[in-house]
């Protein structure tokens, strides 16, 4: 029976990419590199220092990461402060608290900063349903390594095996897998270019899942 649902944020619980998009771009302008829509695209899932480790490699580029990371979250946090129209996506609220209501751990795992999952939880006042926050700044490898999966299991005190997470990305997914984690795929029309073949099932819609369904999926 799970007992432990184990969400990502980005593009699960709110669609925070365009303001992401918007702070990334920003900052590629500033650096003058161009960064095709393959390679963004496979960005998704990770964390902001593992983004700017790759394209520090990849573009030579001569800031050290915890300076190029913090340009970036400057951007995001000032973007994000004006999104007036940033709203949590369609059916996600209804299954928390549908969730919570029924007793079900919630725990958050997300390649977010710290910083930037407070923002998100303040705005929307999720604190009261999540039992333990878990960022990915605080791993050395980011999604798809198992880590972030693992560590979420681990605070819930919850064999993996009692476990899902919801993901919407194909980094997320690999990490839910490689951690033994049953993993519902969240393909949405905000999704772009990721693969959810792994997964062991995939909904479009919150409305497919609940309490009920998910207390008895395995």
């Amino acid at each position: 029976m799970i007992q432990t649902v184990i969400f990502d944020m980005d593009g699960v619980i709110v669609d925070t990419e365009p303001v992401h998009h918007y702070a990334y771009n920003q900052h590629f302008k500033q650096l003058g590199i161009e960064v095709s829509p393959e390679m963004y695209a496979s960005f998704t899932g990770n964390s902001t220092k593992n983004i700017f480790e790759r394209l520090k490699a990849q573009f030579n580029l001569k800031e050290d990461v915890p300076a190029l990371v913090e340009t970036k979250r400057n951007l995001f946090n000032e973007a994000f402060d004006r999104k007036a129209d940033l709203y949590l996506l369609d059916g996600v609220e209804n299954l928390i608290k549908d969730l919570y209501a029924n007793g079900m751990q919630l725990v958050l795992a997300s390649s977010s900063a710290t910083v930037t999952i407070a923002k998100i939880f303040d705005r929307f006042g999720l604190h009261p349903y999540f039992s333990h926050i878990v960022s990915g700044e605080d791993f050395p490898k980011s999604k798809p390594h198992p880590a972030i999966f693992q560590h979420a299991a681990f605070l819930a005190q919850t064999p993996v095996e009692n476990c899902i997470v919801i993901e919407d990305s194909t980094n997320g997914i690999l990490a839910a897998k490689a951690a033994g984690i049953y993993c519902i795929g969240y393909d949405s029309f905000h999704s772009k270019m990721q693969d959810y073949s792994q997964a062991d099932m995939v909904i479009s819609n919150f409305s497919e899942l609940s309490y009920n369904f998910i207390k008895n999926i395995r």
